[in-house]
C-alpha cells in the first residue's frame, strides 16, 4: 500500500516543469546584447578620428580669384610733361591722392602744386616708394627760406662744405637769414624781441618740439653733435625758422668740463683752431651765423677769439655772444675783424623754475621797451619751452614784434659799447 503516510519522506518526487523554452529566449537576449556592444566597441576602435574633439565645425571652399585690372589712368593733357625723368621718379603709389575735383594725382610734386603742401621721402634723402612719406606744410605768415646749400655761398672743405661769400658779395648771414616780417596790427618801430633755443639737436624730443611747437621767428641754435644734422636743420628751416651754429668754447674749468670733440681752444696752433672751426661749420648747412656754447676762457682771449671772428666773419656769418662770460671781449673784437656781432640780453632759464623763467621773461620784454630790441636764450626743454612759445604768442597782444636774431644785430662799426649793447637804442 503506498500512500502518503506510508511512503517513505521524500521519496515522492514531482515531475520537474519544462524549462527549455526559457532558457533558450535568455540565450538569444544576451547574445543579441553582446554583439551590440561588441559592434560599438569595433566602431569606436576603428573609426576615423574627429580632429576637433567632437566640438562643432563647419568646412568652406576657398577659391583663388583673380583681382580685377585697374582703370586706366585719365591721359594727361600734355603728354612730353608727364614723361619729364624728374616726374617719373617722382610717380610711387604712396604719393597718389585726389585733386579738387576728384581727378587722380599720381606724384608729389602734382600734391605739392595742387595743395601746396610739400611732400619728401625719408628726410629728403631719396625718391624711392620703399621709405616714409614727410609732409611739410608751409609756414603759417608765408615767408620761406632760400634753399640749403646755396652752391654760389659754399665750398668744399676737408670736413665737408664750408660757407663763403660768393663771387657777387652775397652772404651766408643775408642769403640765410629770415626776413623781418610785422603784423600790420603792430605799430611803426615797435619793440623787438628775439628769442633763440639753444641745443637743438642733443635729443630728438626736444628738438621735435622746438621746431614744430614755438613760432617760426623764433630762431634755433644747433649743437654740432646731434644725429642727422643736415635733414634736422633743414626741417627746421621749412617751417620758418633761421638757424645758428653753436661753437664748443674752452671754458675756464676746461677740460673737467669738455663741451666735445673740436672744442675751440686757448694753447693750439693757429691752424689746429681753424680746423677745429672748420669741422664744426661742416656739420650742416643753412645757418646764418655763429654762437658760442661756454668758452669763457676762450672769449677772454684776444688771439683766440679774434682769430676765430675774423674766419667767421670772413666767411660772411655773424656772431652771437651768449652773454654769460663778463670778461668777453666779443663786442670790442668784433668790429676790427668786420664781424656783424650780436650778444644775448636775458638768459630766459638760468635757473629753471616757471616762477623765474616768466620773470625772466617778463624782464627780456622791460628791457626791448627801453632799448627798443632785446634778445633772450634759452636751452631746449620742455617746460621752458611751452612757456616761452606761450610768451612768443602773446607779444604782438602787447605791442611787441618776434624777430629773428639777424634781425637786431649791432651796426656794423659800431662802437665797441654800442656792440655790447647790441647796438639798440
Amino acid at each position: 500500500m503506498t500512500d502518503e503516510l506510508n511512503q517513505p519522506l521524500g521519496q515522492r518526487r514531482q515531475k520537474p516543469r519544462a524549462r527549455e523554452p526559457r532558457f533558450k529566449a535568455a540565450t538569444a537576449l544576451y547574445g543579441t546584447l553582446a554583439a551590440l556592444l561588441l559592434a560599438g566597441a569595433a566602431a569606436a576602435i576603428f573609426a576615423p578620428r574627429n580632429p576637433f574633439g567632437g566640438e562643432p565645425f563647419a568646412v568652406a571652399k576657398i577659391e583663388t580669384v583673380k583681382p580685377p585690372e585697374p582703370a586706366p589712368a585719365k591721359a594727361a593733357e600734355s603728354a612730353p610733361a608727364r614723361a619729364d625723368s624728374a616726374a617719373a621718379k617722382d610717380e610711387t603709389p604712396a604719393a597718389t591722392s585726389l585733386g579738387a575735383h576728384g581727378e587722380r594725382i599720381a606724384n608729389s610734386s602734382e600734391i605739392e602744386q595742387v595743395s601746396g603742401v610739400k611732400v619728401t621721402r625719408n628726410g629728403g634723402g631719396g625718391e624711392a616708394g620703399d621709405g616714409p612719406l614727410i609732409i611739410q606744410i608751409a609756414p603759417t605768415s608765408g615767408v620761406r627760406l632760400a634753399p640749403a646749400p646755396d652752391k654760389r655761398i659754399v665750398e668744399k672743405g676737408r670736413y665737408g662744405l664750408l660757407p663763403k661769400i660768393a663771387a657777387d658779395g652775397a652772404r651766408p648771414m643775408d642769403m640765410y637769414a629770415r626776413p623781418f616780417v610785422t603784423s600790420q596790427k603792430l605799430k611803426n618801430g615797435a619793440p623787438k624781441v628775439a628769442l633763440i633755443v639753444g641745443g637743438v639737436g642733443l635729443n630728438a624730443t626736444t628738438s621735435g618740439l622746438a621746431i614744430d611747437e614755438t613760432p617760426e621767428d623764433v630762431t634755433l641754435a644747433f649743437a654740432p653733435y646731434g644725429a642727422n644734422l643736415d635733414a634736422l636743420a633743414a626741417r627746421a628751416r621749412s617751417r620758418g625758422h633761421e638757424i645758428l651754429l653753436q661753437a664748443p668754447m674752452e671754458s675756464f674749468d676746461f677740460p673737467q668740463n669738455d663741451p666735445g670733440p673740436h672744442t675751440l681752444k686757448t694753447e693750439v696752433t693757429t691752424e689746429t683752431a681753424r680746423d677745429d672751426l672748420h669741422w664744426l661749420m661742416s656739420r650742416f648747412a643753412g645757418y646764418a651765423g655763429v654762437m658760442n656754447f661756454l668758452g669763457a676762457r676762450f672769449l677772454a682771449d684776444e688771439t683766440a677769439l679774434g682769430g676765430a671772428l675774423g674766419e667767421i666773419g670772413g666767411r660772411g656769418l655773424f656772431f652771437l655772444d651768449d652773454g654769460t662770460a663778463p670778461q668777453s671781449l666779443a663786442a670790442r673784437l668784433a668790429p676790427r675783424y668786420a664781424t656783424p656781432f650780436g650778444r644775448v640780453d636775458v638768459t630766459i632759464d638760468a635757473r629753471g623754475t616757471p616762477q623765474a623763467i616768466d620773470a625772466a621773461l617778463a624782464r627780456l620784454e622791460t628791457l626791448a621797451r627801453q632799448k627798443g630790441a632785446a634778445i633772450g636764450f634759452i636751452d631746449a626743454a620742455p617746460e621752458a619751452l611751452a612757456r616761452v612759445a606761450r610768451f612768443a604768442r602773446d607779444m604782438e597782444r602787447r605791442g611787441l614784434a618776434l624777430a629773428p636774431a639777424s634781425a637786431v644785430l649791432a651796426p656794423l662799426g659800431a662802437t665797441s659799447a654800442e656792440a655790447g649793447a647790441g647796438g639798440r637804442k
